[in-house]
């Protein structure tokens, strides 16, 4: 990798947060291109991390500001979008992607690193997924980068819309209905995403290649929402429901402030998002992979910052 720092789109949000803390100890230089640079105060004081405000769909804007870089690394991905036409998953994924492109090649910047998901594919069942494939894609066709692609499953940690989703939706409610309880997942530590992403950074060898990520363990939905209340030690009654009733849920609750579920998620949910054989990404760039009774109880009683910064703490030295 060539001299100057590595640019990253959407290095505010909750892999990006990880990922600069990651650049940092590793004594390397980051810019983060951010919409507003409030949104990315956290990152201020990290060492040789610049905050910079940049309209990333703007080509000209952007080619700017990878002006110098030597790797960009593009995180930038959304789980709803108002409406259920996929124009919000499509501009955040593939029009973004295919600028991005466009301003790397303009800046000479040649080392390119991008953020898909498990079972992202054009043809997969939900418009987060297909837009993910469709990105993937346009990558892949860029034989002029040297490009990486990073798939993970869903991704744990501090502050993470997983268990800490959950653990805020049970604070009051007693019973729980759960849409698509025997989904099959298998979570993956922020950080350890965040090391995938380092490693691959000055590795020659991951030039071309996609890394699928997942944890050590695999998990029904239902598993990890009563994983995350017997850590916080509340009970709750959970209720399992079937195809049709899921499927009512999810019409009402795309509906409620914030979007917790929607029927984009529910079609998400109908593929298993596991490791298929032989597509261990952890373990071919040499990570070992961090267990969730690692890390979660740690956090789940306490998701403010200070809960982050003693789990990122301890980990700094591994």
């Amino acid at each position: 990798m060539s001299k100057g720092p590595v640019v990253i789109l959407g290095g505010s949000g909750f892999v990006g947060r990880s990922l600069c803390e990651h650049l940092a100890r590793a004594g390397l230089a980051a810019k983060v291109l951010t919409r507003a640079r409030l949104h990315a105060r956290e990152l201020w004081m990290l060492p040789n991390t610049e905050v910079v405000n940049c309209n990333v769909y703007d080509e000209a804007a952007l080619t700017q500001c990878l002006q110098g870089a030597a790797a960009v690394i593009n995180l930038v991905g959304i789980l709803n979008e108002q409406g259920d036409s996929g124009a919000g998953f499509r501009h955040a994924h593939v029009d973004l992607t295919r600028t991005v492109l466009a301003a790397c090649r303009q800046a000479n910047v040649r080392r390119y690193l991008h953020m898909s998901a498990l079972n992202a594919a054009p043809e997969a069942p939900s418009h987060y997924l297909q837009t993910k494939g469709e990105a993937e894609a346009l990558v892949a066709a860029s034989n002029d980068l040297a490009w990486t692609i990073i798939r993970p499953s869903v991704i744990f940690g501090p502050g993470d819309g997983l268990f800490v989703r959950f653990h805020e939706l049970l604070r009051l409610a007693p019973v729980l209905p759960l849409a698509c309880a025997a989904a099959r997942f298998q979570p993956v530590s922020v950080l350890d995403v965040a090391e995938a992403f380092v490693t691959a950074l000055n590795d020659k060898t991951t030039v071309g290649q996609r890394y699928d990520l997942g944890g050590p363990r695999v998990m029904t939905l239902a598993e990890i929402v009563r994983y995350g209340l017997a850590t916080s030690g509340r009970c709750r009654l959970i209720l399992p429901l079937g195809a049709g009733l899921s499927r009512v849920l999810a019409e009402v609750m795309e509906h409620l402030p914030g979007k917790p579920f929607s029927r984009d998620n529910l079609r998400s949910a109908n593929l298993d998002s596991v490791l298929p054989a032989g597509h261990d990404g952890l373990a071919a760039l040499g990570i070992a992979k961090t267990p969730v009774e690692a890390i979660v109880p740690g956090y789940l009683g306490n998701t403010g910052s200070l809960a982050r910064y003693d789990q990122l703490r301890r980990h700094a030295g591994r």
